[in-house]
């Protein structure tokens, strides 16, 4: 429900729902925004010009954006995160007692989910997000990535690490030995996650299995695990299971396996492919090849999945740039991909220590500028585009941005 009002001669919106509240205070060209989950969580703000996303452990990321420059972004200190929530709490709850005293005049009554959102919000003050993000910790390993479309998803970790973590320019996962949970234990873990998520659960939109290639696991202990999930949560009413996997793994399941995960409630898989061209895959370290991951591919759609797909921007340098862009427009076409799957492009970010800077060192490898990744997404894009083939859903994927 969509309430408006004025407020100290500002405009006010609030938008009351049964699983979110946004409070606009404000011209629409510089108001302050606020929104909650229905635990009464912070979840966006937008302040000054600038856009804040708190996770669930209570890190919050800030990002910008400079006319004529990439957008800026930068992690918050604890305290200054901590102030972030306050200056929020202290807008929902000025506004909540203005309209207590009719000093705020609104075009309707809050609705009774709307006086609960706003209570809720207004309680989760300093003391409750510290406590908060301590419960976090109790309740998840470290979440090392998501795809961008399942930021909001219920992160439950059926598998913990990576099966494999060799690649060179992912740092993830690196010095957490690979396990499955038994069944016991993830129903434990899963029931914790609800636990703590409590009414927060609603403002979630799917459930992701994690960690890194979660669906490695042979069929015979994974569909176990997945009728856990089913009896732990409304899978359906949460939109679906979604999960990793890499692709010479994935070649490992047949398109019935797929099926079956389908009927589970499988709705989408996404595939690390990187790069089409098999020797950048082997300087990168990763294992198979990108025939692997076309049969892994095709036997997903043909059990009725959707797939994501996750190419490397700039991976290799100018040096493998050509091969690696040619190589990448022929292994896409060959997947079948169609309106149902997303097609992901990362830029390859390269931090200190990371075994890609000491390779591409030795190698003497010229990295690409940011201008040169994007014309190497715009080539991609535009041969898929030309194509007689189906053209994927289309998205970056910027792994700085990634918060839970």
């Amino acid at each position: 429900m969509v309430i408006l009002g004025t407020w100290a001669g500002k405009p006010v919106v609030v938008n009351a729902r049964s699983n979110s509240l946004t409070v606009s205070v404000g011209d629409p060209t510089d108001a302050d925004v606020v929104s909650y989950d229905f635990e009464g969580r912070l979840w966006t703000a937008y302040f000054d010009g600038t856009s804040y996303r708190r996770g669930l452990d209570g890190k919050i990321v800030a990002k910008w954006r400079i006319p004529g420059r990439e957008r800026d972004r930068r992690w918050l200190p604890r305290d200054e995160a901590l102030a972030i929530e306050e200056r929020a709490r202290c807008l929902v709850e000025n506004l909540y007692h203005a309209i207590e005293r009719s000093e705020a005049t609104l075009n309707m009554s809050l609705p009774p989910e709307g006086e609960v959102a706003f209570r809720r919000a207004i309680a989760f003050d300093r003391e409750r997000s510290l406590q908060d993000a301590v419960r976090y910790h109790e309740v998840y390993k470290p979440v090392g990535i998501l795809p961008p479309d399942q930021y909001m998803a219920v992160v439950l970790q059926l598998t913990e690490g990576c099966s494999f973590n060799t690649c060179t320019f992912c740092t993830f996962y690196k010095g957490r030995r690979f396990r499955i949970k038994p069944p016991a234990e993830f129903r434990a873990h899963a029931e914790a996650v609800r636990d703590f998520l409590g009414e927060g659960l609603s403002l979630r939109r799917s459930i992701f299995l994690g960690d890194a290639n979660s669906l490695v696991v042979p069929m015979r202990l994974l569909v176990p695990l997945l009728d856990v999930v089913h009896e732990v949560y409304d899978v359906e009413a949460l939109g679906g299971m979604y999960a990793f996997l890499d692709g010479f793994s994935g070649d490992k399941k047949s398109a019935e396996d797929y099926a079956l995960l389908r009927e589970r409630g499988m709705r989408r898989v996404y595939v690390g492919l990187e790069s089409g061209s098999a020797r950048l895959l082997d300087f990168l370290r990763k294992p198979g090849t990108p025939q692997d991951a076309v049969r892994a591919v095709r036997a997903m759609k043909q059990g009725g999945l959707a797939v994501g797909v996750i190419v490397l921007l700039g991976a290799g340098g100018r040096q493998f740039a050509a091969e690696h862009e040619r190589e990448t427009i022929r292994v896409l076409g060959e997947m079948g991909l169609d309106s149902r799957d997303i097609l992901y492009f990362s830029e390859l970010v390269v931090s200190e220590g990371m075994p890609y800077a000491a390779d591409a060192a030795q190698a003497g490898l010229n990295p690409m500028t940011h201008a040169e990744r994007l014309a190497q997404q715009e080539a991609i894009e535009s041969a898929l585009r030309n194509s007689h083939g189906g053209t994927p859903r289309i998205s970056r994927y910027d792994i700085r941005e990634f918060i839970y």
